[in-house]
């Protein structure tokens, strides 16, 4: 079976390098958008994004955690009611929402990928905005967005999105130029995550890959500067990562302060309950559209359950 799959950083920092010795610093994001522990860190990465910004470059990588090579399983049927039956026991870790239902299990991580990717020429708050959509096709909707005209569908409505731009730019020699390099980068992990880790369900050692290399669990977050580097892999608390930044750059990092639901509401669009707990204290927002799944509801914006492929066909939110 293919497994498509909490303190513990690791670190490299310069001896003597202080708050002043760290002119920049850069988060790079290794993730991939069908990921079950991806979709589960979209809480404390959400609150770690705002706290951040700004103050930090942060970078995603796609690692292509279904890939072309992978071998097709000889029992779909067996393979996809085995990942449903993984995906709900990594909610229970996580409390991420997930489908009681999944088509199959996803043939390739590739076509959202580069739709992820190219959404990112239409800024950054777009490219957040169709990343999460593109995750919420599996673990909401039960329909992996693992074709291009999936991946481009799953888009479609998303606010200031420009539908024939982004199915361009997925197509382009560029973008596919972009994800190969972010396939292979993901594929040279930093020593630190090639020993065991601890500390968490998911811990986050290195992955094995059929060449005999290794690449990053999924999710994993790299802290790098001038002074070094911190690296938090697997799945983790908002502390683990507050921790990394504090070590490699002190005082960067404020403390957090909990929004109004409503603006978390119209920043975010989508909204789980883990993330209203975060990012809110708990406080749900007044007029969200309540989708409910087989472990808690997501809740959209008005604007956002208009278009969302979970409460409309793909096909009746036009191009």
């Amino acid at each position: 079976m293919r497994s498509g799959a909490g303190s513990g950083a690791r670190s490299t920092v310069k001896s003597g390098a202080g708050a002043g010795a760290v002119p920049g610093v850069e988060v790079v994001e290794y993730t991939d958008p069908l990921c079950p522990w991806a979709w589960g860190a979209e809480p404390v990465f959400r609150a770690l994004r705002a706290a951040l910004a700004g103050r930090v470059r942060w970078r995603r990588v796609y690692a292509v955690l279904f890939d072309h090579d992978d071998d097709p399983p000889p029992d779909p049927a067996a393979e996809t009611a085995w990942y449903i039956r993984h995906v709900a026991e990594i909610g229970t870790h996580t409390l991420a929402p997930h489908t009681a239902g999944l088509s199959r299990v996803a043939a390739s991580s590739w076509p959202a990928s580069l739709v992820a990717r190219a959404a990112g020429l239409q800024g950054a708050d777009t490219a957040d905005r169709v990343l999460r959509r593109l995750r919420e096709s599996v673990f909401v909707c039960g329909e992996p967005a693992d074709t291009t005209a999936l991946a481009l569908a799953a888009a479609r409505g998303v606010p200031g999105l420009d539908p024939v731009r982004l199915g361009a730019d997925a197509a382009s020699p560029g973008t596919l130029d972009g994800v190969r390099a972010d396939r292979a980068e993901a594929r040279r992990p930093v020593a630190d995550v090639l020993a065991g880790q601890s500390g968490s369900p998911h811990p986050g050692t290195a992955k094995e890959t059929p060449d005999g290399g290794h690449r990053y669990a999924l999710p994993t977050l790299l802290f790098r500067s001038a002074a070094g580097h911190r690296v938090v892999p697997g799945w983790r608390p908002y502390g683990a990562y507050a921790s990394a930044v504090e070590a490699l750059a002190p005082g960067l990092l404020p403390a957090p302060r909990p929004i109004d639901p409503a603006a978390a509401l119209e920043r975010y669009r989508s909204l789980t309950g883990p993330e209203l707990d975060l990012l809110t204290g708990g406080a749900r927002p007044v007029d969200a559209v309540r989708v409910d799944t087989a472990n808690g509801p997501v809740w959209l914006h008005p604007e956002e359950a208009a278009t969302h492929p979970a409460l409309v066909p793909p096909a009746a939110t036009g191009p």
